[in-house]
This record gives C-alpha cells, structure tokens and sequence, in this order.
C-alpha cells in the first residue's frame, strides 16, 4: 500500500468512526430526549377509601387522585374483593345490611381522563348516622375494606399502567390495556336507577 493509500484509508476510517459517533449521539439525544416527554406527562393514579362516623351521616365511599403531572387515561377498571379475589359484579349486594335511605353518588370511569390534580369519587354512599346499626356500618367498612381496584390506565404517548392496592400509589408497567365500554360503577349506578325506578318515593298523607 502506498503512502497516499494509507492517507486516504486512514481518512476514510476517520469519516466512519465519526459517522458512527454521531449516529450514537443522535440516537442517544433522541431517547433522553423521550424520556423527558415521557416525564412530563407521567400520570400517577392514587385510589383512597374513605369511611366516616364522625358527622351527622355514616359516609363509605373511593376516591381517586392523579398525583401525577400528566393525564390518567382510564381505559378499563375491575373491583375485587375477599380472600379467593372475586370479582365484584353487584356492588348493591355490598350494602344490603344498611338502610334503604341513602344518599348515593357515582360515576363511571371507563374512558375517563383524570387531568393532574384532579380528583374523582367513583362511589360514595351516605346514611344518616340516626338510621344506621353501628354494627352495621362496621361490617360494611371492613368488607370494603377488603377492595381491591384494578385499573389500567395510560399516559397520552401509550405507557400502560395497572393499579393493585387501594391506599397505594404504586402501580405495575403493562404493555397496554383492554379499553372498555363500562365499569363496576357504572354498572352500580344503573342499578340504583332501576332501584329507584321500580321503588319511587311516595308522597306523605296530608292531614285533613
């Protein structure tokens, strides 16, 4: 090989490693620079259950907060409860002990997006506290206390989440979720619907 070969091999090979470099560089740039849009929009979904004797009213009811600092995407959302892990299909059979005079509120969260920050109460029931068996109320609390709420939910680039614990912000990374139509909260609050439809209030007697 002659002097003015090896010059050229020599720059050629130059050439290649810087190309190489940049390449990794590029590439290198390119994945902190996901993470960092992964990061600023990591949502972080915190379910709490709530039971309350102190007031005029027995309140039971689940709150869910997004802690994150980007939007929860709720794509599907399963209620379990008791030692084999049962799937809570009746929520209505959960508070056959109390009294029919309850104030009830729901939403579905299916298909819901949590904003950070905010905050969702799927279910809360409240009684008056005067109406209300205290062994009753405690039966109740511990076997909702005995929940387990999976939801899977994703962030607005497509990282999936599920949900194992009430209490606990701590989630498992899934490779995607099953979207669906409906919830166990939904589903409880048509419950309710038809409840109040096939048994309506009646209008007190006036006294003559």
């Amino acid at each position: 090989m002659g002097k003015g070969n090896k010059v050229e091999f020599l720059v050629a090979m130059c050439a290649l490693i810087t190309s190489v470099i940049a390449v990794y560089v590029a590439w290198d740039q390119g994945r902190v620079m996901r993470a960092q849009q992964h990061g600023s929009v990591y949502p972080v979904l915190q379910i709490e259950g709530y039971f309350n004797t102190n007031n005029d009213n027995v309140v039971l009811g689940i709150r869910l907060i997004n802690s994150g600092v980007g939007p929860a995407l709720i794509e599907s959302v399963r209620l379990y409860a008791g030692p084999e892990a049962e799937e809570i299909t009746d929520m209505m059979a959960g508070f056959s002990d109390f009294p029919t005079s309850n104030d009830i509120s729901w939403t579905g969260l299916a298909g819901r997006a949590i904003a950070p920050g905010e905050s969702v109460v799927p279910v809360e029931v409240r009684w008056p506290r005067t109406e209300v068996n205290r062994n009753a109320a405690m039966t109740a609390a511990a076997s909702a206390g005995e929940w387990r709420l999976e939801i899977c939910y994703c962030s607005v680039f497509g990282r999936c989440w599920e949900t194992r614990e009430i209490g606990v912000a701590r989630a498992d990374r899934v490779a995607s979720c099953t979207p669906e139509d409906s919830d166990v909260f939904s589903r409880f609050g048509e419950q309710v619907m038809a409840s109040s439809s096939a048994n309506p209030v009646q209008p007190a007697e006036t006294q003559p």
